[in-house]
């Protein structure tokens, strides 16, 4: 039986007059894009147009809400009081649902960004305002977290259609969590590598975490950067080595 995974990438992160990734040109080698809601990277115009090009190229539309931390690209820790995440994870579905709505179309899946992405994988109590959030607004959404994360685990509890996603170009640590972007080593520079890594955790279901060892990961859906300088390039190399590797790229179900 022949191996399907979906591609995802981050999205519409251009704000104003600063443009960041190609992705009109990257959105041929993916099957799910995870589109920027205001809040971390992104604007209105950009929302716009990121959606109608999603729906021209027939590829998953998926909201993106991360904190609101425009200058730090979503990147950091911010301390939030209880149910802010549960908020301002609906105001983002809102505002992305609008511009949906406008082309025809519907949104398929949510995948938290960067920092609050990172905190809903270890932190119980987050990960559950960000599922109820998505309950609230749509139930029939799909739920991309980090494989085997807390987000995860409170998805399936909800009775989500969840994902388990796994990292192109970073490295993992032993308990399966990603390595901190602050040390070393918590980026794969290399395109082979990243390639191989991510034929790894598709074919066998196990990742080679960054002291050496193998651990357990289950992999429905790969992230691929789209802000990187090479992304566009490194999406055609992944494209086709999964081809070599007989694993087809599909966009994600639910279930």
């Amino acid at each position: 039986m022949s191996k399907s995974v979906d591609i995802n990438c981050d999205l519409g992160e251009s704000f104003g007059q600063y443009s960041i990734g190609s992705d009109k040109e990257i959105m041929d080698f993916i099957t799910s894009a995870n589109i920027a809601c205001g809040f971390h990277a992104g604007d209105y115009s950009t929302m716009k147009k990121t959606v109608a090009l999603a729906a021209e190229k027939k590829v998953n539309i998926g909201a993106h809400p991360g904190l609101p931390d425009l200058q730090g690209f979503g990147r950091r820790n911010i301390a939030l009081v209880k149910g802010e995440a549960y908020e301002i994870t609906l105001y983002q579905l809102g505002a992305l649902e609008a511009f949906v709505r406008a082309e025809g179309t519907k949104i398929s899946h949510v995948k938290p960004h960067g920092a609050l992405y990172n905190m809903a994988a270890a932190d119980p109590q987050l990960a559950e305002e960000i599922v109820r959030a998505i309950c609230d607004f749509d139930p029939s959404l799909m739920l991309f977290g980090l494989s085997g994360s807390e987000l995860i685990k409170a998805g399936e509890k909800a009775g989500l259609s969840v994902k388990n996603e796994v990292f192109a170009d970073r490295t993992y640590q032993d308990n399966g969590t990603l390595t901190p972007r602050t040390m070393e080593g918590s980026l794969i520079v290399e395109d082979s590598l990243a390639v191989k890594q991510v034929a790894e955790m598709v074919k066998h279901g196990t990742v080679t975490a960054l002291s050496g060892n193998k651990i357990a990961i289950k992999a429905d859906t790969v992230c691929i950067h789209g802000d990187g300088k090479h992304a566009l390039l490194f999406a055609q190399k992944l494209n086709e080595s999964l081809q070599k590797e007989g694993v087809k790229t599909a966009a994600a179900q639910s279930k």
